[in-house]
């Protein structure tokens, strides 16, 4: 006797809602990813920008109160929305293999 195997629920959502809802750890590890490696982008033209202006001495690209405001925007963008969200991609991927589970309940 052949059984038939299990149908798969369709999910409930197409296209760019279903990518953004999903508990599938891949697709969110992937989200995080993407999220990551655009303000890494962001934050390394704000660094661009910081050694554009100490590239001459008295170099007047932007004056010193917003030199100071890419400093500090630049750290923050670099630690709370790169680094941070890349790492959170690494465990979103890597912890439901570990553990042996097909999607995650909730997305980190």
């Amino acid at each position: 006797m052949v059984v038939a195997p299990p149908a798969i629920a369709e999910p409930a959502y197409r296209g760019l809602w279903s990518w953004l809802t999903t508990v599938d750890h891949n697709a969110s590890a992937s989200l995080y990813g993407v999220s990551a490696g655009t303000f890494f982008v962001i934050g390394g033209l704000e660094a661009l920008v910081i050694r554009l202006q100490l590239w001459t001495p008295n170099s007047t690209l932007v004056g010193a109160q917003m030199f100071n405001a890419l400093f500090t925007m630049h750290a923050t963008t670099m630690i709370f929305l790169a680094i941070m969200p890349l790492g959170a991609a690494f465990f979103n991927f890597i912890l439901p293999l570990q553990i042996g589970a097909r999607d995650v309940a909730f997305r980190a």
